[in-house]
């Protein structure tokens, strides 16, 4: 059963994925599972593997959605890009990073902050 916290999180997983394709992103896996949790999206920008964990909120009343992945997040994201780099031999020799898009909607549901933060958990 879809709850309101799921289906937000749905569009603004489905709006982000159009953005990364309209930037000429592949789109390797949605919501991939694996043994430390899901990732939201990996991608293919043309140089790097990119695990996308993408944050929506409506306003910034229980925080930005930028503050929502810390550093017991980034560990598990850090652990599931090993895990899926692992999953083809075709990874083998491809370098990946983690990245995090958080998007700000309004009442209606529209987007009015886009925010695509690269190596968001480089420092982890």
């Amino acid at each position: 059963m879809s709850t309101p916290r799921s289906r937000l999180g749905d569009s603004g997983e489905r709006f982000a994925e159009r953005t990364l394709e309209e930037l000429g992103w592949k789109i390797l896996a949605r919501k991939w599972r694996g043994e430390a949790g899901e990732v939201d999206l990996i991608a293919d920008d043309g140089e790097l593997v990119v695990l996308v964990e993408v944050k929506t909120r409506r306003g910034d009343e229980f925080g930005r959605a930028e503050e929502a992945v810390d550093a017991a997040k980034c560990g598990r994201l850090i652990r599931l890009g090993q895990e899926f780099m692992e999953t083809d031999s075709a990874f083998e020799t491809r370098y990946w990073r983690v990245d995090l898009i958080a998007i700000t909607l309004d009442s209606a549901g529209r987007v009015v902050r886009y925010n695509h933060i690269e190596d968001a958990c480089l420092d982890e």
